[in-house]
């Protein structure tokens, strides 16, 4: 190695120690809050665009009442082809369990336990959907669980 490489190469390294220095000075002390991400994260996702919400008419489900999906226990929900990635927006003022396979060629089932949050929103589930899909809805509740599909 010559000299000129070695010099480069150490001045690499303090540049990384430097940015490591700063980027641990500069954090902050909490956990942070996943419903107020911050400037950074907004600006990236903004460049990535907005994904559209699947149309709630295209979603067939058996256990669908005047606009909600009414059900004990478990419901099929079948999402026709989007045609792009979309995402379906599920809604409820309880708790309940979403199962549905990953989008692209993943060959794995994402499985999420949607709880109310504490501001009182209720629970909102977001899968990704690109292709026509059966997504399982599961309600842990004895008396049963209302579910809209929503655009946001």
């Amino acid at each position: 190695m010559s000299g000129g490489q070695k010099a480069l190469l150490a001045a690499l390294g303090v540049l990384l120690v430097a940015l490591f220095a700063v980027a641990v000075g500069a954090g902050r002390d909490d956990t942070g809050n996943p419903g107020d991400p911050s400037g950074l994260v907004e600006r990236l996702g903004r460049l990535g665009g907005e994904r559209t919400a699947v149309d709630p008419a295209t979603v067939r489900a058996d256990c669908a009442e005047a606009g909600r999906l009414v059900f004990t226990g478990t419901c099929v929900l079948r999402v026709a082809d989007p045609g792009g990635l979309r995402t379906l927006v599920l809604r409820s003022p309880a708790p309940f369990t979403v199962e549905a396979p990953a989008p692209g060629d993943a060959e794995f089932t994402v499985r999420d336990e949607v709880t109310p949050a504490t501001d009182g929103t209720g629970a909102v589930a977001r899968i990704a959907v690109d292709r026509a899909t059966d997504v399982l809805l599961n309600c842990p509740r004895v008396g049963g669980c209302a579910v809209t599909v929503t655009t946001s």
